[in-house]
């Protein structure tokens, strides 16, 4: 039995892979900030990942997978971005896997083989116009999920799932109108719009002890749209 956590797990992409994990058998934590909900076999608590104590007494001593899910996705053009704006996206995504992750640490040691996965995005490594604010974010994630792979191999994997856009509420912007759906899904080579359970698939795959020789990867699942044209 596998003890997982994921932050941010009450909807979207994260509420994809509790429900994937949660079908595989694990015992599945989630944390919501806004909005509580419910999904089979998971245990839901409240947690703000930019508050100044975090705790995480609710889990068992040993945790074997944690998944970090919060971001944001603003699109716009660089003269309109503030200091404080990419400040703000840095304190959620970056500063909040900190916080999260080394109130973790010793739960995850103490398991003796664990696997931790985060999120970037195809911007990260692809430049995209109006993408600014993603790009600064995910690339930072990218290069301390490197570091934290060296330092903490081999009791702990860490590796990174880079998606292209995912039909997520977090996306319902981009998403709002058929003529935005048909104009997204075109720029893919696969021609559609990521689903959330496609990346759940993947997170789920690099959870498992499939992926026990990968650690410091970034794994896209994109549609194709950060390789091919």
């Amino acid at each position: 039995m596998k003890n997982t956590l994921i932050i941010g797990g009450s909807s979207g992409i994260g509420a994809a892979i509790a429900a994937n994990c949660a079908e595989a058998g694990h015992t599945v934590w989630a944390t919501y900030h806004h909005h509580n909900t419910t999904l089979p076999g998971v245990t839901f608590h409240p947690l703000d990942v930019i508050s100044d104590n975090i705790t995480l007494d609710f889990l068992p001593e040993q945790l074997h997978h944690l998944v970090y899910c919060p971001g944001s996705i603003s699109l716009r053009p660089f003269s309109r971005i503030s200091p404080n704006d990419f400040l703000a996206d840095y304190k959620l995504q970056v500063g909040g896997l900190v916080q999260v992750l080394q109130a973790a640490l010793p739960k995850l040691k103490a398991s003796g083989n664990a696997s931790v996965v985060i999120f970037s995005s195809v911007a990260a490594t692809t430049g995209l116009s109006y993408h600014t604010q993603v790009a600064a974010t995910k690339g930072a994630l990218e290069g301390l999920m490197r570091a934290l792979a060296a330092e903490l191999a081999p009791a702990i994997r860490v590796n990174c799932i880079a998606p292209s856009l995912t039909d997520t509420p977090l996306a319902a912007a981009l998403l709002s109108t058929p003529e935005k759906r048909d104009a997204n899904a075109l720029r893919h080579p696969l021609k559609r719009i990521g689903q959330p359970g496609d990346i759940a698939a993947a997170a789920l795959f690099l959870l498992s002890d499939q992926s026990s020789w990968m650690t410091g990867q970034v794994l896209a699942v994109d549609g194709g749209i950060s390789t091919i044209r």
